[in-house]
């Protein structure tokens, strides 16, 4: 599996298990599978569904700023990255 790096968590909302992913490089799609390191994270999921400004979109580019629901903790600043099989 090859892992590149898409953006990086910008802020981590605890209370509803969202995170706040701004995408620098490359994209990311609903489906795609996705890991957040950090410090104290390592996360791997699929990326269920996401959105921008509270609206669902099925893809979004670099320079976006999109909300993910995680299963895990993650912490701002975490590098996200995309999973490549």
């Amino acid at each position: 599996m090859e892992e590149k790096k898409v953006g990086e968590v910008i802020k981590f909302f605890g209370k509803i298990g969202v995170a706040a992913i701004r995408l620098s490089e490359g994209s990311l799609k609903v489906g795609d599978k996705i890991r957040i390191v950090g410090h104290t994270s390592d996360v791997t999921q699929t990326v269920e569904s996401m959105q921008i400004e509270n609206k669902s979109v099925q893809e979004a580019g670099p320079g976006a700023d999109i909300g993910i629901k995680l299963t895990d903790r993650v912490r701002e600043n975490d590098a996200v990255y995309k999973v490549v099989e």
